[in-house]
């Protein structure tokens, strides 16, 4: 019983190690894509049912803006707003920061499933591999 519960145990550290050491490459990557597309149609109409009323569709507005760079001067920038059209094509609604937020959100959400998926098929062959080193350094102590 006690032989079950320990490899159980090492078998869930060793995939919170593979789980942490995969998320690091995937989350980040994650994210970048989900703030890069955060502005297209596809993103809009997604998270659309979630903000905008019932009965009106997801439209993406663009204008000319400025931000501040590092130094503090100004510099020319484009902003993206989510607008929420009726069937007259009357603007109800505007949105410019919770489509993107849930955008990245899930685009994070989906990059940290699948680390956990991959986590899940490699912490097998870690667990052989790492038994396998220990086995060998412990040949190598007793000698």
């Amino acid at each position: 019983m006690k032989q079950t519960s320990a490899g159980a145990l090492s078998g869930c550290l060793v995939w919170v190690i593979a789980f942490v050491a995969i998320s690091m490459c995937i989350f980040p990557v994650s994210m970048i894509v989900g703030v890069s597309t955060s502005v297209t149609d596809f993103a809009m109409e997604t998270v659309a049912p979630l903000i905008c009323p019932e009965g009106t569709s997801a439209q993406s507005r663009s204008y000319a803006t400025t931000t501040t760079d590092e130094f503090g001067n100004s510099e020319p920038s484009t902003a993206y707003v989510m607008q929420c059209v009726d069937s007259n094509g009357d603007v109800v609604m505007e949105d410019p920061v919770t489509y993107a937020f849930l955008w990245t959100g899930a685009i994070a959400g989906i990059g940290l499933i699948l680390a956990g998926v991959l986590a899940f098929v490699f912490a097998a062959p870690a667990g052989v591999l790492i038994a396998k080193l220990l086995s060998r350094m412990r040949k190598n102590q007793i000698r």
